[in-house]
């Protein structure tokens, strides 16, 4: 039976639709990416620049000139932040030394300087009858009041922090119970600073102190000088560990039968491949003379090891005890609300323009301002 030419005709006009829809979906995908669409918008930017009369194209390179000695002057401002923190800094070593202290059991505070008000007060208080209520205090009375310092601070607040939990391996955390103290070394020239990780003696390694050192630039790169915003990391070394035989816990050793063809023969071959481990951080990637011919695994590699060092520096250090009480997280998971509230809105008034599109805002209404957030004098930029 012959086909019918209007239902193939149909049939054929129903896939060229689908075929066309499945482009139309591609194609808005690609204009969705925001790659894509800074290229085209850099683009029309540059048309329309080259597109104005001459004067004002001369003006415009005026006001460049303008621009980049503000640049020169916010450089200065934020090489002067860098040397007040280093200033007060020192200011704060002798409390950091005292809690360090206090810590490892060398110092027992006085009464009065254990005083504290909590705002919990009454919920401390009915947790603490509940336990005693449950658990036989009296027989680890004895164990307790032995207790020296308080074991096991860096490690508790390492790990009630996802950022530095997620590091952490079950093979790390008993190296981590003789972590006694985190210091921060402000650098001043070159700018930068150090992080020490202080050590008891351990079965692990003979080194006492583990150290992170990041460089930091604050000037205007001559390529793009319109980029800075703010000190920025751009290089990290770490340091060599001792460690004792069979006790590395950044390797394990892997041993593999190989059989000869020839001969028939078996030997066993023995390699030692790298393992996921806290300790890695000591040991970052090396970056080549030509920063550009950095990859961008390790690009990223590096950017995570630069976020990590400035969150030890600028959260973890000075608020030590905040984070192993957790008080410092509740603050953190707040801040985390508030901007995804703010991406929220931004979302909400994408959309709205999108919709709107050369709708005019109402008057004595400002439009949605767009661009880049404000920075905080203290804020690195990471690269």
């Amino acid at each position: 039976m012959a086909a019918d030419p209007q239902k193939v005709d149909s049939n054929d006009e129903t896939e060229g639709m689908e075929e066309d829809t499945g482009d139309d979906s591609n194609i808005a995908q690609v204009f969705r990416r925001p790659d894509i669409l800074a290229a085209l918008q850099g683009r029309l930017n540059q048309e329309m620049i080259a597109n104005l009369p001459a004067p004002v194209k001369r003006r415009i390179k005026a006001l460049k000139n303008l621009q980049l000695q503000t640049a020169k002057i916010e450089a200065k401002f934020y090489e002067e932040v860098h040397q007040l923190e280093c200033k007060y800094h020192n200011l704060y070593t002798p409390f950091y030394e005292k809690r360090g202290e206090i810590v490892c059991g060398l110092y027992e505070p006085k009464d009065d300087e254990c005083e504290w008000t909590s705002d919990d007060e009454e919920k401390v208080s009915e947790i603490t009858k509940d336990i005693k209520d449950k658990v036989a205090i009296e027989d680890k009375k004895e164990n307790l009041e032995n207790v020296s310092g308080i074991p096991d601070f860096w490690l508790t607040i390492f790990k009630n922090t996802q950022m530095l939990s997620e590091m952490i391996q079950e093979a790390d955390e008993p190296i981590l119970k003789h972590l006694i103290d985190v210091k921060v070394i402000f650098l001043n020239e070159p700018m930068g600073f150090v992080l020490e990780f202080h050590f008891s003696p351990n079965e692990y390694f003979s080194n006492s102190v583990l150290t992170k050192e990041y460089y930091m630039k604050c000037a205007i790169d001559d390529d793009e000088p319109f980029s800075f915003e703010a000190p920025e990391i751009y290089k990290c070394s770490g340091c060599v560990i001792d460690w004792k035989k069979g006790k590395n816990v950044t390797v394990r050793t892997v041993k593999k039968k190989q059989k000869q063809k020839s001969r028939g023969a078996v030997r066993t071959v023995t390699k030692t491949v790298q393992v996921d481990s806290f300790f890695n951080f000591f040991n970052p990637p090396r970056i080549p003379e030509d920063a550009s011919d950095v990859d961008e695994d390790t690009q990223a590699l590096l950017t995570s090891d630069y976020e990590i060092g400035y969150y030890i520096r600028e959260r973890i250090v000075p608020k030590a005890v905040l984070y192993y009480t957790g008080e410092a997280l509740e603050d953190e998971e707040y801040e985390e609300e508030e901007e995804e509230e703010d991406e929220d809105e931004e979302e909400e008034e994408e959309d709205d323009d999108d919709d709107d599109e050369g709708d005019e805002p109402a008057p004595g209404k400002k439009p949605a301002i767009k661009g880049k957030n404000a920075q905080n004098p203290d804020n690195c930029k990471n690269q």
